[in-house]
């Protein structure tokens, strides 16, 4: 143990959010502003886009529900590298080729080592915490979910550049860069992972299903709220390309949301989330994020209502996992906070599977507007949910949490 024990847990969480940047930033979320040029290149429908997104959520529902099984059978800290290694090179794939059942297949796979590094890599962050309680513990996981936001911004960055020089053909362009930094972020995330000490194995008797059913309305929220903040996120860039914003504007729409993510992340949510109980932290960052949707689609198109929408919506979306992690670590014991958190990214995954397929439908028949109107109906409904969530207390005290966190 090092002489400052804060400072070495700071700089393993950070190691560790290089799993979020590949795993959401590039992986999941880049898809937004790839989307317009691969649609226009490739002629595709708003369906057969939104059913690119629907294979990489598949995948996600699948890798969050074996998180566990690959944790048993490789160790956690294995497996969490072994997926992010994976996904990057998904990433590298896809820029290879237009064939979509090829690339419905990448999406898939992508979307399920993605689900096996976020879900170890949220059980590993969770394991960081030697002390300090439940607050430190969020501000760790919190700065975990910062990479998030950073991959938002390096993918700003990068994919436009990519469409600037090579126009809608430029997506191929877009992916290997996304690609090559994903090779690249691998490193960091295992010098970390080898600082954390060993866990034991998940078993199912560390899961007591009692505990899982007072988490009941956490579950139904958060499928409502995935289903509903990826809508946004998959056709967003769409809208804003029929809006006339052009690709500076859109690069910095971006940015913007990926900087308000880290940011917020970390200096509010992180310590937010630790002191609001029951489910009033996953109810306020519905209400936040329904909010960010709004600019795009009441207030005059344009860069003001683009950025507006950037702010508020990426200053919120990431809470939600950083909620649902700590909700996890409250009411299961230790032994069952990597299981507990699969089960409710399975939750997650299943919400972002089936809102993309509709909004794209939706898209299609009255356009990207009315697609992304579903998401302000599923963020009401899913703030209105998780209101129903009660303080939980484990079957077995966690603190001290000196090997413990996600």
């Amino acid at each position: 143990m090092s002489p400052n024990p804060r400072r070495r847990e700071t700089l393993i969480a950070l190691g560790l959010a290089a799993g979020p940047v590949v795993a959401l930033g590039f992986t999941r979320f880049a898809y937004a502003l790839l989307l317009p040029a691969m649609r226009g290149d490739l002629d595709w429908t708003y369906a057969q886009a939104g059913g690119l997104n629907t294979a990489n959520a598949a995948g996600y529902v699948i890798g969050a529900g074996t998180a566990v099984l690959w944790a048993r059978r490789l160790g956690d800290r294995a497996a969490f590298a072994g997926a992010l290694a994976v996904s990057a090179l998904a990433l590298l794939l896809t820029a290879t080729t237009a064939d979509y059942p090829v690339l419905s297949l990448l999406r898939f796979v992508g979307g399920l080592a993605t689900a096996v590094s976020f879900v170890l890599g949220s059980a590993l962050a969770a394991r960081v915490a030697t002390g300090g309680g439940q607050r430190r513990a969020a501000l760790l996981v919190a700065l975990y979910m910062t990479g998030v936001g950073i991959g938002v911004v390096l993918s700003g960055l990068l994919v436009p550049a990519a469409l600037a020089v090579a126009g809608d053909a430029g997506w191929r362009a877009g992916w290997l860069l996304l690609g090559v930094v994903a090779v690249l972020a691998v490193g960091p995330a295992l010098l970390a992972v080898r600082r954390i000490p060993a866990a034991a194995a998940p078993t199912g008797a560390g899961l007591p299903r009692a505990d899982l059913a007072r988490l009941a309305p956490t579950f139904a929220w958060y499928v409502l709220f995935g289903a509903g903040y990826v809508s946004y996120m998959t056709f967003v860039i769409a809208l804003l390309r029929d809006q006339g914003l052009g690709i500076p504007g859109i690069a910095t729409f971006f940015v913007v949301l990926g900087l308000a993510s880290a940011v917020a992340t970390l200096a509010v949510w992180g310590r937010v989330v630790g002191r609001l109980p029951g489910g009033r932290a996953p109810a306020l960052v519905s209400a936040l994020v329904l909010v960010g949707v709004l600019p795009v689609l009441l207030l005059p198109a344009g860069l003001p209502a683009a950025l507006l929408s950037a702010a508020i919506f990426g200053s919120s979306f990431m809470a939600g996992p950083t909620a649902a992690t700590v909700l996890a670590r409250r009411a299961l014991p230790a032994g069952g906070w990597t299981a507990g958190i699969a089960l409710l990214t399975v939750a997650f995954s299943v919400g972002q599977a089936v809102g993309p397929l509709i909004s794209g439908a939706l898209s299609d028949s009255g356009g990207v507007a009315v697609g992304l109107w579903l998401s302000v109906a599923l963020l009401a409904a899913a703030g209105l949910v998780a209101l129903r969530q009660r303080d939980t207390v484990p079957a077995e005290a966690p603190e001290p949490v000196a090997a413990l966190r996600r």
